[in-house]
């Protein structure tokens, strides 16, 4: 097993606490007489799994000031978070509510989190000084500003300490259009944010969206925008990406590949016959890519990562409760799902 405490401090996240309402056995709603939950949000998602991987984590956010808000803490305590920077308000946690498709059937989302708990975050309450104690990693996705305007100005304050005191600084910059309802140019901001950080996690479709530009897909492109990236935002170091491939609901294929600086490297594809659960697989990539970092070469990590992907498509719920070990198992080849006794 990897030492879990390599060369690692404490990695904090920072976005939104959902919970996830969901009928069983793929239902559609309207069949549904009672629906299962779980508590998650991208950023959320990948400190469970950096928890779970053995790693020390803070997590940043608001909940709501009732039952619903210690059921969300709650299960940040039981996944091993540290909850210290959860500030509770008198405002509703945010919802979602997920058909999970099958098949040819594709799965559906409804939120409903405009007006929540964390759309209501106060920049001036979140004490960053505090909060980056012993940060090594920080992490943010592009959901987080869309939000609310106090969302976003609370982030940038978070990057801009993060930044002078030279914390690694991840970004998963998923730009969302339907989120961004305050005024505000979600791709000037992403790019902004993009330029206060370290890694970039995504690929041609995201760069094309902060940029501008019209990069192909295929492996040139990617190379191609990797580079501009740098050049435009020189704190980015390397370019990680998750490239899918989708059958149908049920059956998913992906591989990872990355600009490194120097060269570009890739993984072999992992094929998933029976999904699962979709939902928190991209968190569970980033998670996976921040512990591989911190412990592996770039090429190990990416491989890690994808492992962690693959892994999480046939875990239910939001977070990937996938072990190092399992992780580790997946990633050197072996898929084949035998019964461990």
């Amino acid at each position: 097993m990897a030492d879990s405490k390599k060369n690692t401090g404490t990695i904090v996240t920072f976005g939104e606490v959902l919970m996830r309402l969901s009928p069983s056995e793929n239902r559609k709603l309207v069949q549904a007489d009672t629906m299962d939950f779980y508590f998650g949000g991208t950023e959320m998602n990948v400190a469970t799994s950096l928890s779970n991987f053995g790693l020390s984590t803070r997590h940043v956010t608001n909940v709501s000031d009732d039952l619903v808000g210690d059921a969300a803490v709650a299960a940040m305590r039981k996944y091993g978070i540290d909850v210290s920077a959860v500030n509770r308000v008198d405002h509703p946690l945010g919802l979602y509510f997920l058909e999970v498709g099958a098949s040819i059937r594709p799965s559906r989302i409804a939120y409903n989190r405009l007006h929540g708990a964390f759309a209501n975050i106060d920049p001036d309450v979140v004490d960053w000084d505090k909060i980056l104690e012993g940060c090594t990693y920080f992490h943010w996705t592009g959901i987080t500003p869309a939000i609310s305007e106090n969302a976003y100005k609370t982030l940038k304050n978070a990057l801009n300490l993060a930044k002078k005191k030279g914390i690694t600084i991840t970004a998963d910059p998923a730009y969302r259009s339907n989120l961004w309802k305050y005024g505000k140019d979600g791709h000037e901001i992403l790019k902004e944010l993009v330029s206060s950080s370290t890694i970039f996690i995504g690929g041609v479709n995201e760069i094309n969206e902060i940029l501008g530009t019209d990069y192909p897909f295929e492996e040139d492109g990617f190379i191609e925008a990797s580079k501009r990236l740098i050049e435009e935002c020189p704190s980015i170091e390397k370019v990680f990406d998750k490239v899918r491939t989708g059958l149908s609901a049920s059956w998913q294929k992906i591989y990872g590949r990355a600009w490194t600086g120097k060269q570009y490297i890739t993984t072999e594809e992992i094929e998933v016959a029976s999904v699962v659960d979709r939902i928190g697989t991209g968190d569970a990539y980033a998670a996976g890519l921040i512990y591989g970092l911190q412990h592996f070469d770039d090429e190990k990590a990416l491989r890690f990562a994808n492992a962690a992907c693959g892994l999480k498509h046939t875990i239910l719920g939001d977070v990937n409760l996938a072990s190092v070990e399992e992780v580790l198992e997946v990633m050197e080849g072996n898929t084949g799902g035998r019964i461990k006794r």
